[in-house]
């Protein structure tokens, strides 16, 4: 298994084990989890990233109409969400930085 996919696997871990628990700083460890996981994204998989996140954004809260388990999914999915969303500004960093610093993906 390599260190991306660990990495992974934590951030949705920790997201489904904070919509449990309530932690003060339960947004900051989120963040830092999704930005390490955005950074070892193989570029292949930083649209797919992407999209992910703008859609699960958009979309956690569709869960909590459904009746008895509708919050709790509301707030695993917003807990992941966040992961995503960190993980997909890295991947845009991480991008940018490549193709201006560095001249990757250019033909000049």
């Amino acid at each position: 298994m390599s260190i991306a996919r660990i990495i992974w696997v934590v951030g949705l871990l920790a997201a489904i084990v904070l919509s449990f628990v309530d932690l003060a700083q339960a947004g900051m460890v989120l963040a830092i989890l999704g930005l390490v996981a955005g950074y070892f994204a193989d570029h292949e998989h930083r649209l797919g990233l992407i999209v992910a996140a703008i859609f699960l954004a958009g979309g956690a809260s569709a869960w909590g109409s459904i009746p008895a388990v509708g919050q709790t999914l509301t707030d695993i999915f917003t807990n992941y969400s966040a992961v995503l969303s960190a993980g997909a500004l890295m991947a845009v960093c991480k991008t940018t930085v490549e193709r201006v610093l560095l001249g990757k993906g250019t033909d000049s």
